[in-house]
């Protein structure tokens, strides 16, 4: 079935209908088609934080997924036809086991980056900033490759707090995984 438009509201059953070849996301219900593919440099800022979290990561019992990889948001004991977010982060880290199945994510995973795209610059900072802080993601990361920058935001009781804007010279501890240390001249050569 092809991917709709118009203003009617979808859920995840829905979204399983639909054709496979396409990369979209649903937010409260909304369809959002993630074309075009990614720049060369957002795929190879991507693969760096990727191959980084994975080496950190293995024999460890949080598990990093890059896009795509469907995480369902605010969907806990909801069944399918009841959830209406579900989103293909650029990078997830979910240390809760529990939450992954076959289809991906069930719940909020501890981690999200985003890596931004002249097309996804609004989508990430305002609709996916709202979305990642009401379903409870601690840790949410704006990674801007054109100006070599992470922007980290930690989860508090009143919502997300800025950590801060981290450039190429710096190396950030991750606070949802500690020991981890990025030295981001490394992730933005």
């Amino acid at each position: 079935m092809a991917i709709p438009s118009g203003d009617k509201k979808y859920s995840y059953a829905d979204y399983l209908t639909w054709s496979e070849g396409e990369r979209i996301e649903l937010i409260d219900g909304q369809v959002y088609n993630m074309s075009p593919a990614p720049s060369r440099l957002h795929q190879e800022v991507l693969g760096e934080l990727f191959t980084a979290f994975s080496v950190f990561l293995k024999d460890k019992e949080c598990k990093v997924f890059f896009a795509p990889f469907d995480v369902r948001l605010l969907s806990e004991n909801k069944n399918d036809a009841a959830i209406d977010n579900v989103v293909q982060p650029d990078l997830s880290v979910i240390c809760d086991r529990k939450k992954l199945d076959d289809r991906g994510c069930n719940g909020a995973p501890d981690l999200i980056i985003e890596v931004l795209s002249p097309s996804t610059v609004k989508m990430d900072r305002w609709n996916k900033y709202q979305l990642y802080e009401k379903a409870g993601v601690k840790e949410y990361w704006l990674v801007d490759p054109a100006n070599k920058s992470v922007e980290i935001l930690l989860l508090t009781d009143a919502g997300y707090k800025l950590q801060g804007i981290f450039t190429k010279d710096d190396n950030i501890a991750i606070q949802s995984l500690p020991g981890l240390e990025l030295d981001l001249s490394h992730i933005f050569e």
